[in-house]
């Protein structure tokens, strides 16, 4: 890979432009459908129509997500309607197509270009990266919406994942009481390892009313109208899980519980770290695909 590697970033938001910068570094890099944007974007080259493009791309870089239709790119940051097969004869036979949230329907329509195609935010790598912005934001959101510090609080974090663990890394940085519930076994102990106190996830509702503050990171009902009947008046909790979430946000809408379901922080608080985070990630699976050829 060397400059004249061709990276075309099409639609998407903000996040998408700080990827086009990172990229453009290095390589020659293509933006469509987003006209209506005046972030700066460095040596980007911005276009109006794919024919615009000299050569073929080695890496076709789409959002997250992708469509909201499965016909037309998500493009908010653009008026213009771009069909999602139309981008299928810009990548070259031995490119790579990536984006977030690939369904089935979308592989089939991408299948066509003869590109490797695959989902950025399922690898890895990803996952990891995104885990510290998402952290980070969900600390924001708790500061924002209590009028308490930090310091000292008893908090509870759900799950011992990558999301997890950097809240971990934080909140003790703000001199925090940490629990962590889980259910393995192997969980409990890393968490032990990382400095926290542990509870058992179905000994949850015996400590309901001891944390002023809640992060769930389960993508499961796991703080339930039993739990919530018992947390104390004036507890925080922030639902950092993909949809439907870990809590019963009717119950506790219903009794006035400071609950936020907070998703996609990255993209929504630093657009810029996520931009460069789908970079990185893109830039991988470009040379990887590469050194396998």
């Amino acid at each position: 890979m060397n400059k004249d590697t061709v990276f075309l970033i099409a639609g998407g938001d903000s996040r998408q432009l700080y990827a086009a910068k990172k990229l453009a570094k290095k390589y020659t890099v293509y933006i469509i459908g987003a006209d209506k944007s005046d972030i700066d974007t460095g040596n980007a080259i911005k276009i109006d129509y794919l024919y615009e493009i000299p050569l073929q791309a080695d890496c076709l870089i789409l959002p997250l997500p992708v469509s909201g239709d499965g016909i037309f790119l998500n493009t908010p940051l653009s008026n213009k309607k771009i069909p999602l097969n139309s981008l299928n004869s810009i990548v070259a036979d031995n490119g790579v197509i990536t984006g977030g949230r690939f369904s089935g329907q979308l592989q089939e329509i991408f299948s066509e270009s003869g590109a490797y195609i695959t989902d950025y935010s399922m690898h890895e790598e990803f996952s990891i990266l995104n885990a510290v912005p998402t952290a980070e934001a969900a600390v924001l959101i708790a500061m924002k919406n209590t009028d308490s510090v930090l310091y000292k609080s008893k908090i509870l974090i759900t799950g011992f994942g990558r999301i997890s663990k950097a809240l971990v890394k934080i909140l003790k940085g703000f001199g925090a009481e940490i629990t962590v519930a889980a259910r393995k076994k192997e969980a409990l102990c890393w968490a032990e390892i990382y400095g926290c106190n542990t509870i058992e996830t179905s000994s949850l509702c015996r400590s309901a009313d001891k944390y002023k503050y809640i992060f769930n990171t389960v993508p499961a009902l796991i703080l339930t109208k039993d739990f919530l009947s018992k947390v104390r008046p004036d507890v925080f909790i922030a639902d950092l899980a993909s949809k439907p979430g870990g809590v019963d946000f009717e119950y506790a809408s219903s009794h006035n519980i400071n609950t936020v379901h907070a998703l996609s922080l990255p993209g929504k608080y630093f657009p810029e770290t996520a931009g460069e985070i789908v970079a990185q990630t893109a830039e991988n699976i470009l040379m990887e695909r590469s050194h396998h050829e």
